[in-house]
């Protein structure tokens, strides 16, 4: 099967959906597939090489921008776009772009998911030209959407190609809750141009039915299939006990309560290290000053070790050597990727029973739950104790890893999602 993967890339820092959709481009190959990824507004920041390097950029940046802002360019030459969307005036301007959100790109995303109707029609022309000869001259078999906010592609690529176009949801409910006084609007318009596509899969029954209510949807109208990631050989373990957190140094991922928790586990447990790895942007890194600067009134600086923008080989060693994992994310998390790259490292995980989590560890086997509470110091005091209990415990930790491995082989490998992947797209195609 021959299948283009449309994925919008973050340009300067490492993102889970850019980084998850590569992965799943190289199994599809590997498992016999053609696949190509094709980047989207920035370059592609991965944690490995990319799958198809060499593909163009289409929406750059620069020039989605400025179809935008300026009517007269909504149809610039072809030339003037290429020029503009070149790698490294884009990488040159991500690190701005990775602090822009909110209220000031409302507008622009009520324009891509405007589709063949909004300022960037020119520019789906030019990738449906593309598409048409994407594999020796040939059209795909099918084209992949990364998340829902590309919903306005949807239209003009079945009309024009008449092949499946297939959706993820990926945790947009957050992105357009910010967008202000625009959001109810852009709500209203994503339920309408989601219809476009061909099927929507969710990573987990509990985004499902969150964005089916937010959208008038039924739940049943997503299919859902849980995300995937390589399985890592078996690695060694570090002798001294240590909390792991992988994920983005935000506010939402639940940083501040881990940070929390851990001073006041450190009381009691002096010889346990906090480990924090994940993505960092400029405007992240401001947040983690806060932190280190609260675990230096603490006390416990020098027990915690801050690892920015890891790669894929050092991300695999951090899970394997720490003890236990906690992302406690107090947002709605469809899925959390690094939950099950925990797991697959053999690593057990502690986490809020909130949003996709219940269902992950109900369904590995591999972690415990706590209650979050009703305020932020009972969060942070239920997650002490849980990593406490399970520090305590190390036949438990080493029996719940242990179980959470074999449930990553079995239900979250990249393997098992390309291949779910792929069935679903078969019986999708033109009969």
């Amino acid at each position: 099967m021959n299948i283009v993967l449309l994925t919008p890339g973050t340009g300067s820092y490492h993102c889970g959906v850019c980084m998850r959709d590569n992965a799943l481009a190289k199994e599809l190959i590997r498992l016999g597939h053609r696949a190509v990824m094709l980047p989207m507004y920035l370059p592609l920041t991965l944690d490995e090489s990319a799958a198809t390097p060499e593909t163009p950029i289409f929406f750059g940046g620069v020039s989605t921008y400025l179809r935008e802002k300026i009517p007269f360019l909504r149809r610039m030459p072809r030339w003037l776009d290429r020029l503009l969307s070149a790698r490294p005036l884009l990488k040159l301007l991500a690190g701005k772009a990775a602090r822009t959100g909110g209220p000031e790109v409302a507008e622009m995303t009520i324009s891509m998911l405007r589709g063949e109707q909004g300022n960037q029609a020119s520019e789906i022309e030019e990738l449906i030209k593309w598409l048409r000869v994407a594999f020796d001259g040939q059209k795909p078999d099918a084209v992949w959407l990364s998340t829902a906010l590309q919903a306005g592609l949807a239209r003009r690529i079945r009309a024009e190609l008449g092949v499946p176009v297939i959706g993820f949801l990926q945790g947009e409910d957050s992105f357009l809750d910010g967008l202000g006084p625009l959001s109810a609007q852009t709500w209203k318009l994503l339920a309408e141009r989601m219809r476009d596509a061909t099927a929507w899969v969710a990573p987990s029954r509990y985004y499902a039915e969150l964005m089916a209510r937010r959208l008038g949807w039924r739940a049943d109208d997503f299919r859902v299939i849980p995300n995937g990631v390589a399985i890592p050989d078996p690695l060694p373990r570090d002798t001294q006990p240590s909390i792991g957190y992988l994920a983005r140094f935000v506010p939402g991922k639940g940083i501040g309560h881990l940070v929390e928790a851990f001073i006041l586990l450190h009381r009691e447990m002096p010889d346990v290290r906090l480990r924090c790895a994940g993505s960092m942007t400029d405007g992240d890194a401001k947040y983690v000053e806060t932190l280190k600067a609260r675990l230096r009134e603490a006390g416990c600086a020098d027990a915690v070790e801050w690892r920015p923008n890891v790669t894929l080989a050092e991300k695999q060693a951090f899970l394997a050597g720490v003890t236990v994992f906690s992302v406690p994310a107090t947002y709605s998390e469809a899925f959390g990727m690094y939950v099950i790259e925990a797991l697959a490292a053999g690593t057990p995980v502690v986490l809020p029973e909130l949003s996709a989590f219940p269902e992950i560890v109900q369904a590995s086997g591999g972690g415990v739950l706590f209650a979050p509470g009703q305020s932020d110091r009972a969060f942070a005091e239920n997650l002490a104790a849980a990593l406490t209990t399970l520090l305590r415990e190390p036949a438990k930790c080493r029996a719940l890893g242990e179980a959470g491995r074999v449930a990553a082989m079995r239900e979250f490998s990249m393997t098992r999602l390309a291949e779910r992947l792929v069935e679903l797209t078969a019986s999708c195609a033109p009969r």
